[in-house]
C-alpha cells in the first residue's frame, strides 16, 4: 500500500512543479502586462499568493523566490527584492492557516499586511541600497506604502477569484508531501506534534540549528565580501585620485606658478587653466574637490581652488593653515617629496587625498596639483552593497531554512513522532490490545532507507518479541493461578471435611461472597475498593480460608450433634485466632500476597458484629475489613439455608428475615441493602449451588 503512496506521491510531485512554475508565469506576465501600461505597479504576487494559500509556507516561498530570480534577468535589481516576495508568501501562509482566505471580505483583511512588506519594508530596502530620494525617508515611506495598498488589493482580488474558479480539493492536491511511512492524518500529525519533551524537541533543535548555520553563512560571507568590497573601493578611489592629481598636474605650467599666485584670474593663462581643473573635478561625481597648493612653512598657499557646489574656493594667494591631522605630512610636502595617498578628518569632510608634484624645469617640485574623494560616498557605496548582499540572503535563508524543515519533518520528526506516539500507547491490559498495539506501529510502514529505518525495524521485532513473551508468561500465570486456586479449594475442603454437618458451605460462601461483590460496584458501594480489580480478585482467593483455623478444633466439638456448652463454644471460637496464626505462618514465608492479605482478615474477623459485640477482638463497624464483613454475610445466610445436625434448614423468608434484622448490629447495613434489594439474584445463586450439590 506505502509503495503505491509512494509511486502516486512521484507522479504528483512532477504535476506540482508545473503548477508551481505555472503560479510563476503568471507573477511575471501580469507584472510584464502592467509595466506595458505604464502603470507604477508591480502586481507581480498573485502566483505567490496563490501557492502560500493552497499549498503552503514551502510552495509559496518557491514560488516568490523563483519569479524574482526569473525577473532579475530582464532587471537585475529585482534579484534584491526576492527576500520580500518571500515574507509575503509567509505572511499569506499564515492567514491562509488561520482561514482568513475563505471568505472574501476576510481575505481584504491582510492586505495591509501584505502591503507592509512590500511598502514599509521594500522601501527601507530601497532606501538602503539606493541611497535617500529627494522626497524624504517618511514621505518615501507613506507614498510606497499607499501605492503598494493598491498593488495588494489588486493582488488579493485576483488570487481570490482564481482560487474560486479551482476544484475545491485543490488545496490538499497542491499540499507537497514526501512520506517515508503510511501518511498520517491531519489529527495524526497534530498528536505527533503535541507529543511533550523534556527539553526542546527535535524539530526546534533543527530550526535553531540551521538557523545558527545560515546566520553564521549569512555574517561570515556578508564581512568578507563587505571587506573585499570596501578595500577594493579605496583602491579604485584611490587610482581616480591619483589619477585626477596626475592629470590636474599635467595640465599646469610650472613657470606660471608664481604668477597665478601673484596675478590670480588677471594672469592670461589662468582662466584657460582653471577651466580645465574644473572639467577634470565635474569627470567623476566622486571627485569631491580639485586644488593646487604651494606648501609653505606657513601653511597651505593657494594657487588654484576650484569652486563646487555650495563651496567657494579660496582666492588665489591665500594662505591656509595646515590642519593638524595633517601635519605629519607636511615636512616632506615642503621639501617637495611625493607622499602617498592619505585619508583625513577635517574641516572640509572626511576625505581621501592625493598630492601629485608638480615639477618645473629644474627638476624641483613647484606645487601640488590635489585631487579629493568623499569617503562618505565609500561608506554609503559600502552600505549600499552590504544591504544588496543581505537582501539577497534574507530570501535565499528563509527557503533553506523551510526547505529544511519539510525535509527534517518527513524524513525524521514525523517518523520518530509517529513511533513515539505508537509505542507510548502500547496496551499490555489483554491481548487483544497488545496485538492490535503491534499492528498499529506494524502499519506505520517506516521507510527512511536509513538508521532511523532500521531503529523502527527492531522496535518493531522487539515490541512483536515482547507481546509473544507477555502471552507466554501470562498462560504460564493463568496456570499458576487456577492451579493456587485449586489448591486453596482442596485446603480449605480438607478443613471442612472434618465438620460432617456443613456440606458444601465453602463453594457456597465463595459464591455469596463473589455475588455480594459484584452487587455493590454495580451499586456503587464501596467503590474505591470495587473499582479496584486486584482487590477483588484477592478476597474472592481467600473467601474458601475463612474456615480453616477449624484444623485445631476437636472433631469431638466440630461433630457434636447437639447444642455446645459455653466451654464448648469458647474453644470453637478459638478457629479464627487459629486461622489468623496459620495465614499469618503462611505470609511470613511466602511475603505479603494481596489475597492471603484477605485471607488473613476473613479468618479473623468474619464473625466480628457490626455493633462490636463479635469475637475474637469485637472491633466495630468501618473498623472491620470489608472482605470480613461481606463474609460475615455470606456465612450466616449460608448456615441459616443448610441443613445441621441441630437444625432443619429455614426458609428464603425466614433467612432474609434475620439478615434484615442483623442490620446495624451483627451485619454491615450498607451491604445488607444490597443484599435485600436483589433477593432474586441471591435466591438463584442459592439454588444454583443446591443444584450442584444435589449433581454431586
Amino acid at each position: 500500500m506505502f509503495e503505491n503512496v509512494k509511486k502516486l506521491e512521484k507522479t504528483n510531485k512532477l504535476k506540482l512543479v508545473l503548477v508551481y512554475l505555472l503560479f510563476v508565469f503568471i507573477n511575471i506576465s501580469v507584472n510584464r502586462l502592467v509595466k506595458h501600461f505604464g502603470l507604477p505597479l508591480y502586481v507581480d504576487n498573485i502566483g505567490t499568493l496563490l501557492g502560500a494559500v493552497l499549498g503552503g509556507y514551502l510552495p509559496g516561498i518557491f514560488v516568490g523566490y523563483i519569479t524574482n530570480i526569473i525577473n532579475s534577468t530582464a532587471d537585475p535589481t529585482n534579484m534584491y527584492y526576492a527576500g520580500i516576495s518571500v515574507l509575503i508568501a509567509i505572511t499569506a501562509t499564515y492567514f491562509a492557516e488561520k482561514g482568513y482566505y475563505k471568505s472574501f471580505l476576510k481575505s481584504l483583511v491582510t492586505i495591509p499586511f501584505l502591503a507592509f512588506f512590500g511598502g514599509i519594508v521594500g522601501s527601507v530596502l530601497t532606501w538602503f541600497i539606493f541611497g535617500p530620494s529627494e522626497q524624504g525617508l517618511f514621505s518615501q515611506l507613506y507614498n510606497d506604502f499607499l501605492l503598494d495598498l493598491i498593488d495588494k488589493a489588486i493582488t488579493v482580488v485576483l488570487a481570490y477569484c482564481l482560487m474560486k474558479i479551482m476544484p475545491k480539493d485543490t488545496s490538499s492536491l497542491l499540499s507537497l508531501t514526501d512520506w517515508r511511512q503510511k501518511p498520517l492524518s491531519n489529527e495524526e500529525i497534530n498528536e505527533v506534534k503535541s507529543t511533550g519533551t523534556r527539553g526542546l524537541s527535535l524539530k526546534s533543535e533543527i530550526s535553531i540549528l540551521v538557523c545558527a548555520i545560515m546566520l553564521f553563512i549569512t555574517i561570515a560571507t556578508s564581512a568578507i565580501s563587505f571587506i573585499l568590497y570596501r578595500n577594493h573601493s579605496m583602491e579604485q578611489y584611490k587610482e581616480l585620485g591619483i589619477n585626477a592629481a596626475k592629470i590636474a598636474a599635467a595640465s599646469l605650467d610650472p613657470s606660471k606658478i608664481d604668477e597665478y599666485i601673484e596675478m590670480g584670474e588677471t594672469s592670461p593663462d589662468y582662466i584657460s587653466a582653471e577651466k580645465k581643473l574644473t572639467e577634470i573635478l565635474h569627470s567623476s561625481g566622486s571627485i569631491k574637490y580639485i586644488y593646487v597648493y604651494k606648501m609653505t612653512p606657513d601653511g597651505y598657499k593657494v594657487v588654484f581652488d576650484i569652486d563646487t557646489d555650495g563651496l567657494m574656493g579660496e582666492k588665489p594667494g591665500s594662505v591656509i593653515p595646515y590642519e593638524k591631522d595633517f601635519m605629519p605630512y607636511v615636512p616632506d610636502l615642503i621639501r617637495g617629496n611625493p607622499i602617498e595617498p592619505v585619508v583625513i578628518k577635517d574641516r572640509y569632510g572626511w576625505l581621501l587625498t592625493d598630492y601629485e608634484p608638480v615639477y618645473g624645469d629644474n627638476g624641483k617640485c613647484v606645487c601640488y596639483a590635489c585631487a579629493d574623494i568623499s569617503m562618505n560616498d565609500i561608506i554609503n557605496n559600502g552600505i549600499s552593497f552590504l544591504a544588496k548582499i543581505l537582501s539577497l540572503f534574507i530570501g535565499f535563508f528563509i527557503l533553506v531554512l523551510v526547505l529544511s524543515l519539510w525535509f527534517f519533518n518527513y524524513h525524521l520528526t514525523y517518523p520518530v513522532g509517529a513511533m513515539t506516539h505508537a509505542s507510548g500507547e502500547f496496551a499490555y491490559n489483554n491481548e487483544q490490545a497488545l496485538e492490535v498495539s503491534v499492528d498499529r506501529l506494524r502499519s506505520l510502514d517506516i521507510s527512511t532507507a536509513n538508521e532511523l529505518e532500521n531503529l523502527y525495524l527492531v522496535l518493531v521485532k522487539t515490541l512483536g518479541d515482547t507481546v509473544k513473551y507477555l502471552e507466554e508468561v501470562r498462560e504460564k500465570s493463568d496456570q499458576i493461578e487456577f492451579m493456587q486456586s485449586g489448591l486453596i479449594y482442596v485446603l480449605a475442603n480438607l478443613v471442612e471435611s472434618r465438620d460432617k454437618c456443613t456440606g458444601d458451605h465453602i463453594r457456597k460462601t465463595a459464591a455469596y461472597v463473589r455475588l455480594i461483590l459484584e452487587l455493590l460496584k454495580e451499586n456503587n458501594v464501596y467503590s474505591e475498593y470495587m473499582n479496584d480489580e486486584e482487590y477483588v480478585k484477592c478476597v474472592n482467593y481467600a473467601a474458601p480460608l475463612h474456615d480453616v483455623g477449624k484444623i485445631n478444633v476437636s472433631d469431638t466439638i466440630l461433630n457434636k450433634p447437639g447444642k455446645l456448652t459455653d466451654e464448648e463454644f469458647a474453644e470453637m471460637k478459638k478457629h479464627t485466632t487459629a486461622g489468623k496464626e496459620i495465614i499469618e505462618s503462611a505470609i511470613e514465608l511466602t511475603g505479603d500476597s494481596g489475597y492471603l492479605k484477605e485471607a488473613l482478615n476473613v479468618a479473623t474477623y468474619h464473625h466480628e458484629k457490626w455493633d462490636g459485640k463479635g469475637y475474637p477482638t469485637g472491633i466495630k463497624g468501618e473498623d472491620i475489613p470489608l472482605s470480613a464483613r461481606i463474609m460475615a454475610v455470606s456465612d450466616v445466610f449460608d448456615a441459616l439455608l443448610s441443613k445441621r445436625s441441630y437444625k432443619e434448614p429455614m426458609s428464603y423468608d425466614t433467612a432474609f428475615k434475620i439478615i434484615e434484622e442483623g442490620s446495624g448490629t451483627s451485619f454491615d447495613p450498607a451491604i445488607v441493602k444490597v443484599f435485600l434489594e436483589n433477593r432474586e439474584r441471591v435466591i438463584a445463586q442459592a439454588e444454583e449451588m443446591t443444584d450442584k450439590e444435589i449433581l454431586q
